[in-house]
């Protein structure tokens, strides 16, 4: 179905592979916008609990590919929803890990930092490098790295370049977990089976209410997740979750 990315099924996760190897995995508007149709269609797919993006072990994404973008005006890139590819991402409801290992830089840096969680191989290196390029990050890297790390080391990788270790991004927030290059894609999709394991209705409100933080006061924030909280009372799992607690057996998700 796709000439830039491989997907496949593991379980209850779906996996998508960016496939541009000889470009390190530069992210074209064709292969970005495979992406997110292979995404949306797993979302839409009740048999997959959770996603898992990852790229090869030598570059998850060495960033937006330069040559689309040289000769641009302001006005074809404000026209031409490139950028807009990530913001689709925001609207999967499932949740989503990246899988990293070597090079996630600039437009790689900042789609991993759009996922839900990062599992890092040790080799990874993350960075927002566009000031060498004489412009900044575009698709989120001055927001959601400063939101990630703080502001003071946000402003030595968009000012200065600097890149991340796998173990300083753990180390500072960025990562969830570090694993040998052997092994982090592996772990990784062991973690989302882990996740699509839970309640799917459930899940995807914890997102949601996570995901607001960003965006909301603390008082319109815990507003929300109260909403959402009495919300999932109305759904067949919550009953079958505290029947199960209480009867002191597994549950058995049936997704609404």
């Amino acid at each position: 179905m796709y000439d830039n990315i491989i997907t496949r099924v593991d379980e209850r996760v779906g996996v998508a592979q960016l496939n541009r190897p000889k470009a390190l995995n530069a992210l074209n508007r064709e292969l970005m916008t495979e992406l997110m149709t292979a995404l949306e269609a797993f979302d839409a797919d009740p048999a997959i609990g959770c996603m898992v993006v990852t790229g090869s072990a030598r570059a998850f994404a060495a960033g937006a590919d330069i040559k689309e973008m040289a000769g641009a005006t302001p006005a074809r890139m404000m026209t031409g929803s490139f950028i807009d590819l990530w913001d689709r991402l925001q609207r999967i409801g499932k949740p989503v890990i990246a899988a990293v290992s070597g090079f996630a830089l600039g437009g790689g840096c900042e789609l991993a930092m759009a996922c839900d969680m990062i599992v890092a191989s040790e080799t990874a290196q993350f960075g927002q490098p566009e000031i060498n390029l004489g412009v900044i990050p575009g698709a989120g890297g001055t927001q959601r790295m400063t939101l990630a790390v703080g502001k003071a080391l946000a402003m030595e990788m968009v000012l200065n370049g600097r890149y991340l270790s796998a173990d300083e991004a753990q180390r500072y927030g960025l990562v969830n977990r570090v694993y040998p290059v052997e092994l982090y894609l592996e772990e990784a999709v062991r973690l989302a089976n882990e996740i699509a394991a839970r309640a799917p209705v459930a899940l995807r409100l914890a997102k949601e209410a996570i995901n607001a933080t960003f965006e909301m006061p603390l008082r319109a924030g815990l507003d929300h997740e109260r909403r959402l909280f009495y919300l999932l009372f109305s759904t067949d799992d919550q009953k079958e979750g505290m029947d199960a607690f209480i009867n002191k057996r597994p549950p058995q998700w049936v997704g609404r």
